[in-house]
């Protein structure tokens, strides 16, 4: 084994470029970079996880490079590094190499490699290093739940090996001792998940600016022949939208193996045009209590800042016609209808209201949205501040649930109006007052004045008794038939009020 393994190394170091990069796709790494970086990401392969596989493909590499070349490659070749084409024969290595090889194992995750140290001032063959060039590379968005520790995979490319729509593509890595009690001496966040975690994270393949995570279409995620699982969609309850997926970070912590031995992560992914990237990174996830408490170290603003900026929002402007000489806040936060703890705003907004910090970071948390509840625009982590006038108004002012800035930049409260009653409002009267006697209306007169005065009772006298009589026996029968009547039903005040609508 051991003569196998040398052999493989001393293969690995007379490959080019693109055998290099045939080789590490194979194995599903990444094959971006500048050769001496790819020559150590396949001897770190050859070094950890030279399975029967690899060995044979580094074979068919380096007999096919050979087989074409023929006497001319291997003249060419370093004479430290090869001497003899076939690999059946020994090969011998350069010795500052063979001491590196003796010495500890270096892993995966060790950056800044001394080149020159580890393999001689001869890199396959060189004199010295090439010159470094940068090249893009696919950037991941920043996530503020979670703390980048260490990047154990690149964001890498997933290349489809043939036409079919179901690609599997693997990946080997293998973790440090000390990555291995980091996760393992983490807190648990909740049964079952730690604090520090292995998370896959795909985007798509676009080295413009920093990307979003995004799932490709039909993902699965296999783990040392076991499946993870991915988060599911969200339902939609608005008929004929689709439901979304939310894309994170994969948590593979549980399915991997926390020891020294190699883990096998293979991506499923649909081909059906568009390229996805993955990364493996170690993470410490945050939680939104900690965001908060790192938010109120770092970004609380002077009041003396906040208040220059209301002086700026209400500052006379000559080409307008309207000027403004006030503007109202309120004390209640938009997204859950309370008042206000930590008023919160992002730099980036242009209004003075803010929300609360507390109930916005536990929403992101849950599903990660970071809009502006105020104005519907992007209010990242990095750009929230907390307004520290606007903390010393809600330590002043109990008794409101507005203020309003002025053009100095003093403030005043807006005490809430009164609900009025939607019944109208009646005058209430009592009872032998001398409003109620007025609102009455005055006693009929049996003969009144054109003047509208109340005229005098006038006495016929030309009737005689007979009339009389009659009139009083009309007035008899008046007075049978009214007490034949049944009673008026008596108008009832209550208290001596009466209502004067």
């Amino acid at each position: 084994m051991a003569a196998e393994l040398v052999e493989a190394k001393n293969m690995v170091m007379s490959f080019r470029v693109s055998d290099l990069q045939m080789l590490l796709g194979f194995v599903g790494r990444s094959k971006s970079g500048l050769k001496h970086e790819l020559v150590t990401r396949a001897l770190q392969l050859v070094q950890f996880d030279c399975s029967p596989e690899v060995f044979k493909k580094i074979k068919e590499l380096y007999e096919t490079r050979y087989a074409k070349k023929g006497t001319e490659a291997i003249s060419q070749a370093p004479p430290q590094s090869i001497t003899s084409h076939r690999p059946s024969e020994s090969l011998s290595i350069h010795p500052s190499y063979d001491h590196a090889v003796s010495g500890p194992r270096t892993s995966l995750s060790t950056p800044n490699i001394d080149y020159p140290s580890l393999y001689g001032k001869h890199v396959n063959g060189l004199s010295r290093l090439p010159p470094k060039v940068t090249t893009p590379e696919v950037r991941l968005v920043k996530l503020p739940f979670y703390d980048v520790v260490d990047e154990l995979l690149k964001p890498t490319e997933l290349v489809a090996q043939n036409n079919e729509k179901l690609q599997d593509s693997p990946c080997v890595f293998v973790l440090s001792p000390r990555q291995v009690d980091m996760i393992k001496n983490s807190r648990d966040l909740h049964p079952g998940t730690k604090s520090v975690q292995v998370v896959l994270r795909i985007c798509y393949t676009d080295t413009s600016c920093p990307q979003e995570d995004q799932y490709p279409p039909n993902i699965a995620v296999k783990v040392n022949h076991n499946y993870c699982s991915v988060p599911g969609y969200y339902p939609s309850n608005k008929p004929g939208v689709e439901p979304k997926r939310p894309c994170r970070p994969i948590n593979l912590t549980n399915l991997m193996y926390l020891s020294s031995a190699s883990n096998r992560v293979t991506v499923t992914w649909g081909n059906y045009g568009k390229t996805y990237s993955v990364g493996l990174y170690l993470v410490r996830q945050r939680t939104s209590s900690e965001l908060l408490q790192r938010l109120k170290t770092i970004g609380v603003k002077h009041p003396e800042l906040c208040k220059t900026l209301v002086r700026e929002k209400l500052r006379l402007d000559p080409d307008s016609e309207i000027a403004t000489t006030g503007v109202r806040v309120s004390l209640i936060c938009p997204l859950v209808k309370m008042r206000l703890t930590v008023p919160c705003r992002a730099e980036t907004c242009a209004h003075l209201q803010c929300f609360d910090a507390v109930f916005y970071l536990q929403m992101n948390e849950k599903k990660p949205t970071w809009t502006c509840p105020v104005c519907d625009k992007p209010a990242l982590y990095d750009q929230l501040i907390i307004d520290g006038l606007l903390s010393k108004i809600l330590s002043e002012c109990k008794d409101a649930d507005e203020i309003e800035f002025l053009a100095d930049g003093s403030w005043c409260p807006i005490k809430a109006e009164k609900e009025r009653s939607s019944s109208p409002v009646c005058p209430i009267l009592v009872l032998g007052s001398q409003d109620m006697m007025a609102k009455l209306p005055p006693p009929s007169s049996t003969v009144s004045s054109e003047n509208g005065k109340p005229g005098l009772d006038v006495v016929d006298l030309t009737l005689d008794s007979s009339s009389s009589s009659s009139s009083s026996s009309d007035e008899d029968e008046e007075e049978e038939e009214e007490e034949e009547r049944p009673p008026q039903k008596r108008r009832c005040f209550e208290k001596g009020l009466l209502s004067a609508c």
